[in-house]
C-alpha cells in the first residue's frame, strides 16, 4: 500500500549504454533500495535515456541499436522503461536538457491525470450556471499546474562515481547545469571501487553546497562490469555471457556490433561538450 508521506521519485539515467550491460540495470536497483529504505522516497519509474550519435564518443555505435538494446534489456523489467528521444536529436542535448525535457512530460501527464478527475468530478456535480462552473474549472485546473511542483513525482539523476566526478573536468560541464542537475533535482550516485564520492564532494564547492540533494549508494557487492570492458571482449571473440542480458548478446552477435572498426568511430572526432565549451570559452 502506498505511503502518502513519501516522495515519489522517478530515476533517470542518461549515458552512452554502449552497450547496456547488467550492472547499468543493477544501479536502478541498488538506487530503489536505497531511497525507499530511507522512509522518505517512494520510487515509480526508472528511464532509460541513451545519448545521440552527436555525443561523437570514440566507440559510440548508432543510437538506434543502443536503444534496441536497452529495450530487449528492460523487456522483464516492469518498472525501468527506455526513452529515445535525446537519442532522436541531431544535436548533441545538454543532460540538463535532457531532465529538463523529462520532468515538463511528467508535469504535463500529471497535469493530464487532473484534468481528467476535473472533468468526472465536475460531471457529478454539474451546476446550471455554466458561467459560474467554467470560471471554478479554469481556477482549479489554474491550482493544479501551480502545485504540481510541489506535489508532483521528484526527477532525479542516476548516476556512477565516475559521472559525479566528471563534474570536475574542465570544459565536459557547465557550472550552470551541474548546480541546476544537484541543486534543482538531484542525484543518485552509485559508488564504484576506486571511487570516494564523499571525498569528491567535500572538496568541490559547487557539490557541497548541494550535497543535501546528492544521496551516495554504496554497492556492497562490487560489480566492475564496464561497457569499454565489454566491447574489448567482444572485439576478442571472448564471452560476455552473464555481463549482459541473455537477448542484448543475442542482438549483438546478429548484428554484428562492436568489431576493431566499429571502436575506431570518433577516433579523430572532438567530445561534443569539449568542442561546445572549449569554442565557448575561446570566444568569449
Amino acid at each position: 500500500m502506498e505511503n502518502p508521506s513519501t516522495s515519489k521519485v522517478v530515476l533517470l539515467a542518461c549515458g552512452s549504454f554502449n552497450p547496456i550491460t547488467n550492472m547499468h540495470l543493477r544501479m536502478f536497483e541498488l538506487a530503489r533500495d536505497h531511497l525507499e529504505d530511507t522512509g522518505q522516497y517512494s520510487v515509480i519509474k526508472g528511464i532509460i535515456s541513451p545519448v545521440g550519435d552527436a555525443y561523437k564518443k570514440k566507440g559510440l555505435i548508432e543510437a538506434s541499436h543502443r536503444v534496441e538494446m536497452a529495450r530487449l534489456a528492460t523487456e522483464s523489467s516492469d518498472w525501468i522503461t527506455v526513452d529515445s528521444w535525446e537519442s532522436q536529436q541531431s544535436d548533441w542535448v545538454e543532460t540538463a536538457k535532457v531532465i529538463r525535457h523529462h520532468y515538463e512530460e511528467l508535469l504535463a501527464r500529471e497535469h493530464n491525470r487532473d484534468n481528467v478527475d476535473t472533468v468526472k468530478y465536475t460531471k457529478k456535480r454539474r451546476i446550471e450556471e455554466n458561467y459560474i462552473s467554467s470560471s471554478v474549472h479554469h481556477r482549479k485546473r489554474e491550482l493544479n499546474s501551480l502545485s504540481l511542483c510541489s506535489d508532483g513525482p521528484q526527477l532525479m539523476l542516476l548516476c556512477g562515481a565516475d559521472v559525479l566526478e566528471s563534474f570536475g573536468i574542465p570544459n565536459l560541464w557547465k557550472q550552470e547545469d551541474v548546480a541546476e542537475i544537484v541543486g534543482r533535482y538531484g542525484l543518485v550516485c552509485i559508488t564504484r571501487s576506486g571511487s570516494d564520492p564523499h571525498k569528491f564532494i567535500n572538496q568541490s564547492d559547487e557539490l557541497w553546497k548541494f550535497r543535501k540533494n546528492i544521496q551516495v549508494v554504496h554497492e556492497w557487492v562490487t560489480n566492475d562490469i564496464s561497457a569499454t570492458h565489454v566491447r574489448r571482449a567482444l572485439r576478442r571473440g571472448q564471452s560476455v555471457r552473464y555481463l549482459l542480458p541473455e537477448s542484448v548478446i543475442r542482438y549483438i552477435q546478429e548484428h554484428g556490433l562492436y568489431s576493431a572498426e566499429s571502436e575506431q568511430k570518433n577516433a579523430d572526432v572532438v567530445l561534443a561538450p569539449f568542442q561546445k565549451y572549449s569554442d565557448a570559452s575561446t570566444s568569449g
